[in-house]
């Protein structure tokens, strides 16, 4: 497995019980997600692209 250096999300709001996700943006060409609970647990990979179209919608989303 790759290298990736996750970091939380801002919306965690930094309390370690809660539910959030780690990306990682540090590979070429892959951004990578994973359940902040499960470190070992299975790792998303997308496109660069892909991640930023979802990003997108969920900021045209935020009320």
């Amino acid at each position: 497995m790759p290298a990736y250096k996750f970091v939380r999300s801002s919306y965690s709001g930094g309390n370690a019980g809660q539910e959030c996700v780690e990306v990682a943006r540090n590979i070429p060409r892959a951004v990578a997600v994973r359940d902040s609970k499960r470190l070992d647990g299975p790792v998303l990979t997308v496109t660069p692209a892909a991640w930023g179209a979802f990003a997108a919608d969920l900021r045209r989303r935020r009320p």
